[in-house]
């Protein structure tokens, strides 16, 4: 008896079954224990957690979930389910943005993408527009958008190019090479470091009868 008291001290949510689903959302206050919930309910109830960021999600479901505080649930009911929404985690995380232009070294030989990169850089500099450039010659799919990176925190690129960006400034123009995965960029340092709002949440979907 000592040991099953014990286990339920240490896991919880095995009691789950046993209370309403509010009450088990209620008690739900970390992201581990987010998680472990999401896990537990992932086939059965479509739950999982994710992230919103405010400048990147902007329907109508992600502006009424940043108006509730950490804790805040918002519920959608259909006919056939309900789905809960609740705040895990609030925060103001820092992030970057620059424009870019790829060169995949498994595809272009060093000796060609020095040369490319060069004149680029050079007509940069005489005029053209960085945007202009990226989506005639950038390697990546970010070229229709003119090699636009879109607003990224800590550890979402590679750690290389993350501090190359952070050790310049707004306007700045610079070359990186990542030999261990043969990634060549021509950068150009468009915005300044901003923190953006950002909401974890855990999602729930119960059928309705």
């Amino acid at each position: 008896m000592k040991k099953v008291f014990t286990l339920l001290l240490f896991f919880p949510f095995l009691c789950f079954p046993q209370f309403s689903l509010e009450q088990e959302l209620d008690s739900i206050t970390t992201p581990e224990e987010a998680k472990y919930f999401a896990k537990t309910y992932k086939r059965s109830n479509k739950s999982k957690v994710f992230t919103f960021n405010k400048e990147k999600h902007k329907t109508q479901l992600a502006d009424d979930l940043f108006k509730l505080s950490k804790g805040g649930k918002k519920v959608i009911k259909t006919d056939y389910k309900k789905t809960y929404y609740k705040i895990i985690e609030k925060s103001e995380v820092l992030h970057e943005r620059v424009s870019y232009i790829y060169f995949d070294g498994n595809n272009i030989t060093l000796k060609d993408i020095s040369t490319k990169r060069s004149k680029l850089m050079a007509q940069y500099r005489d005029g053209y527009k960085f945007e202009a450039l990226a989506k005639m010659h950038s390697m990546d799919i970010n070229a229709k958008r003119g090699g636009d990176s879109g607003w990224f925190s800590e550890s979402q690129m590679h750690t290389d190019f993350e501090k190359a960006v952070k050790s310049h400034d707004l306007g700045d123009l610079f070359t990186l090479d990542i030999e261990e995965e043969q990634s060549h960029y021509i950068i150009l340092k468009t915005f300044e470091p901003k923190h953006i709002e950002e909401i974890t949440l855990l999602k729930f979907t119960e059928a309705i009868d």
